[in-house]
């Protein structure tokens, strides 16, 4: 028997970081990845919104590769997007998303965070986040990428 449980904190914007994550559509589309992370076997433990990113505390299922969960969560939210809220038409993910691991001695910590996204980002913009995310993390990152 095996025994695991897989933490993440989980971060990814909208496509040219368009803010389009407000409101109703912020609040439905965290309930609907919610649906898809039990479809995966996962448990969304904590969301945050921003109008431009979210953040997502899950537990992972340990056959769903974070890549596949990743990939899987942002293309059937954005389908669920464009039939739900036509007038956010020209909406998409970004390319890409940031995954770190999470123990579960500071999950309530991290839970917290990303729970606190609306005043965290009256302080401070989501690209001096990110880049403090993943210096903390110890990730080598391209500014381009960061700054796009």
């Amino acid at each position: 028997m095996s025994y695991t449980r897989l933490l993440y904190h989980i971060v990814f914007s909208t496509k040219e970081r368009r803010p389009l994550l407000t409101g109703e559509l912020g609040r439905r589309t965290i309930e609907y990845i919610g649906g898809t992370l039990r479809q995966l076997k996962g448990d969304l433990l904590a969301a945050g919104v921003a109008a431009d990113h979210l953040h997502l505390g899950i537990a992972a299922h340990p056959q769903v590769a974070v890549s596949d969960l990743v990939g899987k969560v942002k293309s059937a939210s954005s389908g669920w997007i464009h039939k739900t809220f036509p007038q956010a038409g020209r909406f998409a993910w970004q390319d890409g998303y940031s995954a770190f691991s999470v123990s579960p001695s500071v999950m309530g910590r991290v839970k917290r965070y990303i729970q606190g996204q609306a005043e965290h980002h009256k302080k401070v913009s989501f690209q001096e986040e990110l880049i403090a995310l993943l210096r903390r993390h110890g990730i080598e990152y391209d500014e381009r990428y960061i700054w796009a």
